[in-house]
């Protein structure tokens, strides 16, 4: 590809709402414009690099036996009715209607579909176990998109549905594709870590997030310094906490003035009690039904964890006017659960707790010494808040938690036989009964690969492509194009390269040096490649590696051999990982 008569709009400022960055690099390397709010068109050179990433997906997905399909991106709303997330989805999903006043959506994921497809085709337990994927556009409308590609509403996904007749069969093809994505994401020259993860709206018995590592990234994970647990924020577990700072007991129960004081660092500081003594109060709603959920001071609650241990499917924090109607006109900000008549549900850490402070459920006022069972029945613990960095880890006596920032790039999950029940999927077994089969789920974020990638490789100059992602793997850098020397050697490994199946970019304007060196750092092909200069008059090319290190200048006629000889190096340095 030669840069001067190609689409390369490379800018030399960001525009102002690019916050992340590869959002930044991708408009400044001209690999992506926006079309209307997190929706982009993919120039040559973001799309080449989308391709690639395709390509790695594809060739493993195959090898891994599955089967290539491609649904319809437009979906009547009859399937989502079937399954039960019509109504349950929410306005993410994009709601259409047609001329005949049928309702369909534009996919955001396609259970329904795959699950309508094998109703209709499989018969028996001879055609199982069985796997298709799919590389296609999906839509979720976002309500803030952002980050460019790492959360636009318009993206390209790898989803991927599996059948098996048992849940033994699903445990062999959930390991399979685990193995994969980690093939997957090596193969990208990508840092990444699975964790596992909660199931959300698509639901299932068990799942796992693929991250890759970037401070940037939006999700935090938890990881064991000792052994290999690791979960992503919303299913992260903690050992048993040591019961908060000793206190002697028993203390009496005491009402105390706290005028105006609200929050838990107000009360901390005004009764000079340590924050991990005090207990949050929190009104929320459970599929309609209210609950006091109680956390200590120092921890945050986890909305996911206290759904689930609710059994409930949607949990709402009310606000204040809701708060004060569910709880009969109590002032929020001086709730307790003291004297409560709603059903409460208590973080597993305040089990050991003793002599602690909440709210008295009156304005201006906490109470001191509450002690359970004395004051106020137990309530039921369960796991309801964040893991915090140095917790215990739930799996090795020995481990203690860290939390790094992650994209999530890959989510597997084991469906179980929610959409194929639902939607009455059922084969023969080899006795003739009728099975529903069970189902596994599989997803990658090919566009997300793309800018995840860039937000773990790059500097202030520009991006650094990993080999396997690069949209072209050399860029030769013509010094003067008006040098006949400089035009042919530049030219001659040009075509070599071509032809030994690598991708070259040919920086031939009729532009300053300088210029071609800043763009060539922006746009971060993995080798650069100088012809011209004094180097070129002793019968050399100057190369140089965009990770950093030194130039090092190889003879002409051993340049081809050179740049192969770095390109490998760097991609199995890159699959180690």
């Amino acid at each position: 590809m030669r840069f001067s008569v190609s689409l390369i709009p490379t800018l030399k400022e960001a525009p102002v709402e690019a916050h992340t960055a590869s959002h930044r690099l991708m408009l400044r390397a001209g690999l992506i414009r926006p079309l209307g709010s997190g929706i982009y068109t993919w120039l040559p050179l973001g799309l080449k690099s989308l391709r690639k990433v395709e390509a790695i997906v594809r060739e493993e997905m195959d090898a891994a036996g599955a089967q290539e399909v491609l649904m319809p991106a437009v979906q009547p709303a009859e399937l989502w009715r079937e399954s039960g997330r019509w109504d349950f989805y929410g306005k993410e999903l994009l709601r259409l209607i047609d001329r005949h006043e049928r309702e369909f959506c534009f996919g955001p994921t396609h259970e329904e579909v795959i699950t309508d497809l094998a109703r209709r085709e499989l018969k028996s337990y001879r055609q199982l176990p069985i796997h298709f994927y799919q590389i296609q556009t999906k839509f979720r409308d976002e309500i803030r998109p952002r980050f460019g590609i790492m959360r636009g509403r318009e993206f390209l996904m790898k989803d991927a549905y599996s059948f098996d007749m048992d849940a033994a069969g699903l445990d062999i093809t959930y390991r399979s594709m685990y193995e994969t994505y980690g093939r997957i994401f090596r193969r990208c020259g990508l840092r990444f870590r699975p964790v596992e993860a909660d199931t959300g709206s698509i639901g299932g018995s068990a799942s796992h997030e693929f991250h890759v590592l970037a401070s940037s990234g939006e999700d935090v994970i938890a990881s064991c310094s000792h052994c290999d647990y690791a979960a992503n924020l919303e299913k992260a577990a903690s050992g048993p906490l040591a019961p908060p700072t000793t206190t002697p007991a028993p203390q009496p129960l005491l009402q105390v003035a706290t005028p105006g004081k609200k929050t838990i660092q107000e009360v901390s500081a005004f009764l000079q009690v340590g924050i991990e003594r005090l207990v949050k109060t929190l009104v929320v709603e459970g599929d309609g039904q209210p609950y006091l959920l109680l956390v200590r001071g120092d921890h945050e609650l986890n909305p996911i964890k206290a759904a689930a241990a609710l059994g409930v499917r949607q949990l709402v924090v009310p606000e204040p006017g809701r708060i004060a109607e569910l709880t009969g006109g109590l002032p929020v900000g001086f709730l307790g659960p003291v004297g409560t008549t709603l059903p409460v549900l208590a973080d597993s850490a305040l089990e050991a707790s003793n002599a602690f402070v909440c709210g008295a459920n009156t304005l201006d006022h906490h109470l001191t010494g509450v002690t359970w069972e004395r004051d106020l029945p137990r309530p039921r613990f369960a796991d309801l808040r964040n893991v915090v960095a140095n917790d215990p880890c739930p799996r090795c006596a020995a481990g203690r938690l860290a939390l790094d920032r992650g994209i999530e790039v890959g989510h597997i999950f084991k469906l179980g036989d929610k959409y194929s029940k639902a939607l009455g999927v059922t084969v023969l077994d080899q006795e003739g009964k009728e099975r529903t089969p069970i189902m596994g789920c599989y997803g990658i974020g090919v566009s997300r690969i793309v800018a995840a990638a860039i937000e773990q490789n790059h500097d202030d100059n520009g991006i650094i492509w990993p080999v396997a992602l690069a949209p072209f793997e050399v860029e030769i850098l013509l010094a003067n194009p008006n040098d006949p020397l400089a035009k042919e050697t530049a030219e001659t490994l040009y075509a070599d390269l071509h032809a030994k199946g690598i991708g070259v970019l040919l920086d031939d304007r009729d532009e300053r040096l300088g210029i071609k060196f800043k763009d060539a750092d922006l746009l971060g092909c993995p080798l650069r490649v100088v012809a011209g200069g004094r180097a070129l008059k002793e019968g050399k090319v100057e190369i140089q590696v965009r990770k950093g290190g030194d130039p090092l200048q190889a003879p002409v006629g051993e340049a081809v051999t050179t740049l192969i000889a770095r390109l490998q190096s760097l991609l199995a340095a890159e699959s180690q990982g």
